[in-house]
């Protein structure tokens, strides 16, 4: 009896790092996808054409090799399942760890840890839904809130960022965003085992805070610049 349960123990145990590996790599693609698509937002400062002109950039990219869109797909459907991955990791662990939690420590209650933890399922929440959105907005249906045209990638954002509540819903979730990314990529180094040491401890905890920080003002500059009649038709 006791050696059938210690073979499950390891099984679940191996397990448990499967999906936190799982996690920590879907994760970190994401923050490269993030890096690209903020850099893509900020040509808005450029003005109509030269961002106009990194959307069709990406379209043609890798033609003849690639159909027109090809890349643009391939980034998709490698997005989609990396989603997938995250979510389904993230459920299964928060699963796990809710049902190991036979006694509720009242004391457990008010530690960082778990506050952190909670922080990092409502942010996902609140993630994802803006993500749906997001797509629709720009991609899938292409939602022009004010009524215009949406066939022109930079009128379409001008106009959606113009919207002063559609600000402050991207503002919300690029805030939701900088707290994830801060916990995540600082988890991602831990399950990677890139923190064995002080130093390499330290390190992570700056580039985790740097990169949240970078990515949620980089995103956050083009539609605050927008409200304020900067950046505009």
């Amino acid at each position: 009896m006791s050696t059938t349960s210690l073979v499950k123990g390891a099984r679940a145990s191996r397990s448990t790092i499967a999906l936190k590996l799982l996690m920590a790599v879907s994760g970190l693609i994401f923050v490269g996808f993030v890096l690209a698509h903020m850099y893509g937002n900020l040509k808005a400062f450029s003005g109509h054409d030269a961002f106009n002109e990194y959307a069709h950039h990406l379209r043609v990219l890798g033609e003849p090799l690639l159909p027109y869109s090809g890349f643009l797909w391939i980034s998709r459907v490698v997005l989609l399942l990396a989603l997938v991955v995250h979510v389904y990791a993230a459920v299964t662990l928060w699963r796990r760890a809710k049902a190991a939690r036979t006694v509720p420590y009242v004391m457990k209650k008010s530690t960082g840890a778990i506050f952190a933890s909670r922080l990092m399922r409502w942010g996902g929440v609140t993630l994802l839904l803006f993500i749906i959105w997001h797509l629709l907005n720009f991609t899938v249906g292409k939602v022009n809130v004010q009524g215009g045209p949406t066939n022109d990638p930079y009128n379409l954002m001008v106009d959606t960022f113009d919207t002063w509540w559609l600000t402050l819903i991207y503002l919300v979730a690029m805030l939701a965003l900088g707290a994830h990314l801060h916990h995540g990529v600082w988890s991602a180094a831990q399950t990677l085992g890139l923190t064995g040491t002080a130093a390499a401890r330290a390190t992570w905890k700056k580039i985790a805070f740097a990169l949240a920080l970078v990515i949620s003002v980089g995103f956050s500059l083009v539609p605050i610049f927008v409200l304020a009649g900067v950046i505009e038709k």
